[in-house]
């Protein structure tokens, strides 16, 4: 079975993405449960957390469909010590609150060199923060998103997502999210069929589908192999639709939340109810 939504806001209360989630018909949903633009947040209250709880339960989602992500402030493979230290914390912290609200995935950006360290040390650094996180909090997955990899992003190779899962030592507890845009701007082919099962076998070989815990579903504005992420909606992208309708009639993709981040909010609906009418369409030739 698919699940498909949208990255909802939160505002007003956790709560209410999951009503916003059901009013546009979606059977995930990803949202942060605190701004994601700041390092430090108000603890999650019993209330707030039972609204939450109780908002999943009446609209039907569970765990396994909802994809929380992370602050855009973290840097889990930070050059310089103290800073750190600091995305570190907020990252455990990220982690726990997804633990009390009963979550089981946790999003997140890989991290960057900042051109200060080498490659593989930033890799292992990000490796080592994750085991540093999952030894404190429990029950949550750390799901490592691929990037586009402007600037000094890490994670837009396979290999990339491939080293950080090899150093992390709790393997039941570590995944990734393939973000299609960000896929495709680093490379990885998307306008076909017969591209997107040559990247995904390269994925499978690389870092297997036992990994797979998400996606984002997003075209791409920007260029193949530009390293630019820059989303865009369903079809009107320079990927196009095909990817979008041959992940949908792949069972590879069953049981996990796939969740659009695309550019206009007013059609997810639209996005949404064209994705689930994919999984029974015929296959493009």
């Amino acid at each position: 079975m698919k699940y498909i939504g949208a990255h909802v806001s939160a505002s007003g209360g956790v709560a209410n993405a999951a009503i916003r989630a059901s009013e546009i018909g979606a059977t995930a949903f990803a949202l942060f449960t605190k701004n994601q633009r700041q390092w430090r947040a108000a603890p999650l209250t019993d209330e707030v957390i039972t609204e939450f709880k109780a908002a999943c339960e009446k609209y039907g989602y569970g765990p396994g469909q909802i994809l929380p992500h992370d602050s855009y402030l973290i840097n889990l493979g930070h050059p310089v010590e103290e800073a750190l230290e600091k995305s570190r914390e907020a990252f455990i912290d990220e982690l726990s609150r997804c633990q009390q609200l009963g979550l089981t995935l946790l999003n997140f950006h890989p991290g960057s060199h900042l051109m200060q360290i080498p490659v593989d040390d930033c890799l292992a650094r990000i490796a080592e923060s994750i085991n540093i996180a999952l030894a404190q909090t429990e029950g949550v997955t750390a799901v490592i998103e691929n990037t586009a990899g402007q600037g000094s992003n890490l994670g837009f190779a396979f290999e990339h997502l491939a080293a950080i899962i090899d150093g992390v030592e709790d393997k039941s507890r570590v995944g990734v999210c393939i973000d299609t845009c960000h896929a495709f701007a680093a490379g990885y082919d998307l306008r076909s069929e017969e591209a997107c099962e040559k990247t995904f076998a390269e994925f499978e070989r690389i870092v297997g589908f036992k990994y797979l815990r998400g996606m984002h579903l997003n075209d791409a504005k920007s260029a193949f192999g530009s390293r630019v992420d820059r989303h865009n909606s369903l079809g009107e992208g320079n990927i196009g639709h095909d990817a979008f309708r041959w992940i949908m009639q792949d069972d590879r993709f069953d049981g996990i939340p796939l969740i659009l981040e695309t550019i206009n909010p007013d059609i997810w609906a639209e996005e949404i109810a064209w994705l689930k009418a994919q999984q029974t369409a015929e296959s493009v030739a």
